[in-house]
């Protein structure tokens, strides 16, 4: 077992810096790993096809099925890295199938009037003549980061991770970093939106070049993600709106009503940065309005006389 725990300290640091997972994939890596390496020594257990197959068998009493799936991917690509580095003979894996089948669970959208109720209620406080200076700042941080969530579907870590330079307010242009450091470039679209994001910068430039950072906090240091969570749960609170709004539900929106206004699911797969289009069409589950629309102008009983 000792050189299992060796070996997770260094796959995990080729996955820091070879592949350049972010810290949350990184820190899920570790607690699987060490979850699956404790298991095996309370055991007794060799890292074997048995081995794996008792885990599995444990973790199906403690977890739900999304929640075993991802473990055992981990649990996958580390053994295949053990394999490619020659420090297994066998990969438990390579004989072994394992079908967890996971419920569908359907994106969590927010409806258009919420978001423009959002928007609407933190744009009319820009026009409070008692705010101060530093609160005036903070305003204009947080409408841009609202702003910005709908206008590029990104996710929060990304938006929190942007630095001034990723952010090209001349041509229009944010240079993100999803998972697996993978790149793309996502184009702001509005005129209104890069309006926000000019103020934001003209106002906290000072704070932004001393962090790095494009968002940063009343201490000068970068966003959080809990920061831009309590931003969304302070601006749905004042619209008067029920709905409990993730940061995540502005990507589900941005998605689902590009497909609504017939985007190709290629080029919304391309901007959320998924690896694969089976991940993206997850939203077409959710499009309720497209398929009313196809249902209403399609269906061929409205050509009908009778």
């Amino acid at each position: 077992m000792d050189n299992l725990s060796t070996w997770h300290t260094q796959y995990l640091s080729a996955c820091q810096f070879q592949k350049g997972l972010d810290k949350k994939t990184l820190k899920a890596y570790r607690i699987d790993l060490l979850q699956f390496i404790h298991f095996l020594e309370q055991h007794s257990l060799p890292l074997s096809r048995d081995g794996v197959m008792e885990f599995v068998s444990e973790m199906h009493t403690k977890y739900q099925p999304r929640t075993i799936r991802r473990k055992v991917a981990s649990l996958k690509a580390f053994c295949n890295y053990l394999e490619f580095e020659g420090l297994i003979s066998e990969n438990p894996f390579s004989a072994l199938r394992l079908k967890l089948a996971s419920p569908l669970i359907l994106p969590r959208t927010i409806p258009l009037s919420v978001v423009e109720s959002l928007l609407h209620t933190a744009h009319d406080l820009e026009y409070q003549q008692t705010l101060s200076a530093s609160r005036a700042n903070m305003l204009v941080r947080d409408i841009a980061v609202l702003e910005l969530l709908f206008a590029t579907g990104m996710r929060v870590s990304e938006l929190c991770s942007l630095k001034c330079a990723d952010v090209n307010l001349t041509e229009g242009e944010v240079r993100i970093f999803g998972k697996g450091a993978k790149e793309r470039i996502i184009q702001i679209g509005s005129s209104d939106v890069l309006t926000i994001l000019r103020n934001y910068r003209s106002q906290n430039k000072e704070a932004m070049d001393k962090s790095g950072s494009f968002f940063v906090n009343c201490r000068q240091k970068p966003l959080s993600d809990q920061s831009v969570r309590n931003i969304i749960t302070k601006y749905t609170r004042l619209a008067g709106e029920s709905l409990h709004i993730t940061p995540h539900m502005f990507r589900h929106s941005f998605a689902t009503l590009l497909l609504e206004e017939d985007v190709d699911i290629r080029y919304i797969q391309r901007m959320l940065g998924h690896s694969s289009i089976l991940t993206t069409q997850i939203y077409t589950y959710v499009s309720g309005k497209k398929q009313r629309d196809i249902l209403s102008t399609k269906h061929p009983r409205n050509r009908l006389s009778c």
